[in-house]
């Protein structure tokens, strides 16, 4: 009896110091860590534990980890931060992306592709933004913020977008204060007519909050300039999304002259002035012959996004990691590449904790692949490049647990619900 028990206490005590050896929930081993806010560009390993990034180094033992995740041959980045998306999803038919049937639920469409953080784009108003944060962002294991459409019923389509009664400043700094740690700014959208009154009162609500405006800008015709939209109207840090689009009908002035393929001198000054140009693809949002001219130009997005929808998601737009191909495809490098998806949106929408891998961080991280083989990346307009790399997501950890685990890497796999 005597020897029993003791042989119990040995196994107790062994299990015992096991536990304590593991210092980290988890370990990512041997990837090479691209972490653009720290000027990480190398082979290295991390260690997390408790949702926080514990350590960054060169060799960390994986005895010490609950779960190793092998990586090499892969990169290791903070995980991704699409400020454009649209996921008020729902059920009304003709509320388009406010609680409608063409937005999407976030969880099937970011963790997937190495995305923890969403930014619904305006589908949601001071006026239905209470809905958006009951039904989706409460029940969204994806991290869900949102640019507040300055309409109050948010992106409704047709005459409720056009109704400049319905874009009240103070409501909406007023509901955007109460809700800081889920509104990050404001969205203007879809507007047709000939006067500046949407984006003046979104840069009030701007002002009055401390947000950035968001602007899907064009509609009318002729356009409005865009030279004087962004000298006279934004201020540094609002953001111009579809920022590589030509649209039909001459209602929307264009970034690059296609005749010169260059980009238009007064985007040089924007850009010195901090506006911030993000892509926000879409499903009618981007072209090559913008693009293409663009980054030989050296005319790189501030911030890499999706403007994912039902009208998007299956045509030439993809996903995140199809767009990020595309921009490396042409000429972008990959750290810029990877910045312009983690580090440089969480700065724009004020939320620096994010998109970085520092230590005390919190463990938000996507691991890729570089997929080798042959193939195209179309647009809109059916032009195609051809390239032989594109980024497949590993893996994808969320507030230092796996949500996403394409091939099995982590030993031992805890399967999750």
């Amino acid at each position: 009896m005597k020897k029993t028990t003791a042989f119990l206490l040995c196994l107790i005590f062994i299990n015992c110091a096991a536990v304590k050896a593991q210092t980290y929930s988890i370990v990512i081993k041997g990837g090479h860590v691209i972490d653009p806010k720290n000027n990480i560009n190398e082979v290295m390993d991390v260690g997390i534990f408790e949702g926080k990034i514990k350590k960054v180094a060169k060799n960390i033992d994986a005895k010490e980890g609950r779960q190793v995740v092998t990586a090499t041959g892969m990169y290791v980045t903070p995980g991704l931060i699409d400020i454009h998306g649209h996921v008020f999803f729902g059920t009304e038919p003709n509320h388009y992306l406010s609680n409608g049937l063409v937005a999407l639920p976030p969880d099937g469409f970011t963790f997937r592709v190495g995305v923890t953080t969403i930014v619904d784009a305006g589908g949601a108003g001071w006026d239905s933004f209470s809905e958006f944060k009951n039904n989706v962002i409460f029940n969204s294991k994806t991290r869900v913020l949102s640019f507040m459409n300055i309409v109050g019923q948010g992106m409704r389509g047709g005459n409720y977008e056009q109704d400049t009664s319905d874009m009240d400043p103070n409501l909406a700094a007023s509901v955007a204060i109460k809700n800081r740690n889920d509104v990050v700014g404001f969205k203007v959208a879809h507007f047709q007519g000939g006067d500046w009154k949407p984006v003046d009162n979104a840069v009030k609500a701007g002002k009055l909050a401390n947000m950035p405006v968001m602007v899907d800008f064009g509609g009318s015709t002729p356009p409005l300039p865009l030279e004087e939209l962004f000298m006279k109207h934004l201020r540094p840090g609002d953001i111009f999304t579809h920022a590589y689009t030509l649209l039909e009908g001459n209602v929307r002035e264009t970034i690059v002259d296609e005749t010169a393929k260059k980009v238009k001198p007064f985007t040089l000054e924007a850009r010195k002035k901090g506006i911030v140009f993000d892509v926000g693809y879409g499903g009618a949002s981007f072209n090559y012959s913008q693009a293409i001219p663009a980054i030989k130009n050296g005319f790189y997005p501030n911030t890499i996004s999706t403007d994912l929808h039902t009208g998007s998601m299956n045509g030439s737009m993809k996903d995140m990691l199809s767009i990020m191909s595309k921009f490396y495809i042409m000429g972008m490098d990959l750290p810029s590449v990877i910045k312009a998806s983690t580090w440089a949106p969480a700065q724009v929408i004020k939320r620096e904790n994010l998109g970085h891998i520092s230590e005390n961080a919190i463990a938000d991280v996507a691991i890729f692949s570089m997929r080798k083989g042959n193939f195209g990346f179309y647009d809109k307009t059916g032009y195609k490049m051809e390239g032989k790399e594109k980024l497949e997501c590993e893996m994808t950890i969320m507030g230092g647990k796996i949500v996403y685990d394409l091939n099995g890497i982590a030993n031992p796999i805890y399967l999750t619900r």
